[in-house]
């Protein structure tokens, strides 16, 4: 029988005092910045994946994970690695909650009792909103990605003008997901939207599919994948997207529930 997780826990990563850090003595070159930025990403995705959990690079300055399954300890192991190898430190927000966005917002709300991101006294914080989860049950990922991207956009459109036709697929669905469902919906690349959602049934996805359509003109298809971690369910959203690629269907479930074709 399926189990149902009764919580998720999201870790939010948020850099100490970066914006003064950025122009003091004076303003760093922005290739600098973000090159930085990138890295200490790559290290946080590479950290989490080794407990099966996913990253997102969310503002750079402030990244987010799902983490369940981390303890305090190991998130404290992250903050000493960019301690030790970085110019800058990070503090972590650790959230529970029955949704992603509950969640996430369980995360920001513990942080920002410690003070603020500018606050210089405040660096290397651990703090939970009630204690870490080590619950087992499924977790559902979305993978979703635009139908024919290279014939309709890359191959026939400015890049400039793709771009932004994927960023309001991108914010239509994060929207959507997070007002009706709770959902957090990601940009992680190309024309890849992940999303981190609640036990929902198929039908939910597909309302989710037409909104973006009917909001932004954009057709999308979507893998959905239910696990035990993140990782796990992660890559079976991956597998059910291309069985929508290679059959021309829209909509793909690998886990417990039914697959089924739209």
């Amino acid at each position: 029988m399926t189990r149902v997780r009764e919580a998720i826990q999201i870790s939010l990563f948020q850099l100490d005092n970066y914006g003064p850090w950025t122009v003091t003595p004076s303003p760093r070159r922005e290739t600098d910045l973000q090159a930085l930025q990138a890295r200490l990403y790559a290290d946080l995705a590479d950290f989490v994946g080794k407990f099966d959990g996913y990253a997102f690079f969310d503002r750079f300055d402030n990244m987010i994970a799902v983490t369940n399954g981390m303890t305090e300890g190991d998130h404290e192991r992250f903050q000493e690695q960019v301690g030790n190898q970085y110019p800058v430190t990070v503090s972590v927000g650790i959230g529970v909650g029955g949704t992603p966005t509950e969640a996430l917002g369980a995360a920001s709300q513990a942080l920002q009792e410690e003070g603020s991101a500018q606050d210089a006294d405040r660096t290397e914080r651990l703090a939970t909103e009630g204690g870490t989860n080590s619950s087992q049950g499924e977790l559902t990922v979305a993978h979703f990605d635009v139908v024919d991207v290279t014939g309709e956009f890359t191959d026939q459109k400015a890049a400039g003008e793709t771009s932004l036709a994927i960023q309001r697929a991108t914010v239509s669905l994060a929207s959507y997901l997070r007002e009706e469902h709770g959902g957090i919906a990601r940009f992680v690349g190309g024309d890849n939207i992940i999303a981190l959602c609640p036990s929902l049934d198929s039908d939910a996805f597909e309302s989710a599919r037409e909104h973006v359509q009917s909001t932004t003109g954009i057709d999308l298809q979507v893998g959905i994948g239910e696990g035990e971690t993140a990782h796990e369910a992660g890559y079976r959203a991956k597998l059910a997207l291309e069985e929508c690629r290679e059959t021309g269907t829209r909509l793909r479930r690998f886990g417990p529930r039914a697959t089924i074709d739209q």
